[in-house]
């Protein structure tokens, strides 16, 4: 298992590699990012149900299969891309390469979602349970474009704190499985502690918003989508970028004089 020092070296290569991506490298395995969280997110509202008494214990379990395809397989995922601000603190990338990187794959991640959030609508899958993941999928979603700013934001921080240790995790094991088992924990952490991931939001909303407009039930709209994304977005910049990239870099990386 990799020390904090080497991990924080070893990112400085993934960071580079990351933000000199082509913007369409970076869109298109956006788009698979997105889709293997989303698919967690599915996942995780059918455990949910299927689990009574323990649904958001079994949810939380489920919900990590997103980020384990994402670094198992080795797309861009926003969130952990927020630790770019370890290469350019140490002046390896320029700030202009690390918002390229994030805007590209931020609309990858948006696609991947959506998809799999129509996908999942239009093939009947909230049909389970006699109509109740129907009424939970309408539920997330109502619950989620209400947020205040303020909760959103704050609830993003300690997301993307807890995304960006399960990464930061992950890359200090040497095996795929030491991987999934240090990226598993954080993640069903932030879980059950209802904290916000705007790319699982991408998936979460929009479904709710597809399930309104083809049954009629209340349901959010643009409006509220942007509502959630936006606050939860900064604050997961914060959390991936400022409490745990910079503040590593920081302990671990940067030299002395």
């Amino acid at each position: 298992m990799k020390n904090a020092a080497t991990v924080t070296a070893d990112y400085l290569s993934v960071g580079e590699a990351k933000a000199g991506m082509p913007a369409r490298k970076q869109f298109l395995s956006g788009i698979f990012a997105g889709a293997f969280i989303a698919l967690g997110g599915l996942g995780s509202q059918i455990a949910a149900l299927a689990a009574p008494g323990a649904g958001k214990l079994a949810g939380a379990c489920v919900f990590p299969v997103g980020l384990t395809l994402v670094v198992i397989v080795g797309t861009e995922l926003f969130t952990g891309n927020c630790l770019l601000s370890i290469p350019w603190l140490a002046h390896r990338v320029r700030l202009s390469a690390v918002l390229k990187n994030w805007l590209f794959v931020y609309l990858g991640n948006f696609a991947g979602g959506l998809l799999i959030a129509a996908m999942a609508n239009l093939g009947h899958v909230y049909g389970m349970f006699d109509g109740a993941a129907l009424t939970s999928v309408l539920a997330t979603a109502n619950t989620k474009a209400s947020l205040s700013f303020g909760d959103a934001f704050l609830r993003g921080i300690l997301c993307n704190v807890l995304v960006c240790l399960a990464v930061w995790l992950a890359m200090s094991a040497t095996e795929a499985p030491g991987k999934i088992i240090g990226l598993c924990l954080p993640v069903m952490l932030f879980v059950l502690c209802g904290f916000e991931h705007s790319v699982a939001n991408m998936y979460f909303i929009p479904a709710g918003m597809i399930a309104g407009a083809l049954t009629g039930a209340d349901a959010p709209g643009i409006a509220g989508l942007l509502h959630n994304l936006i606050p939860v977005t900064l604050g997961n910049i914060v959390g991936g970028s400022v409490c745990i990239g910079a503040a590593f870099w920081l302990l671990y990386g940067k030299k002395e004089a």
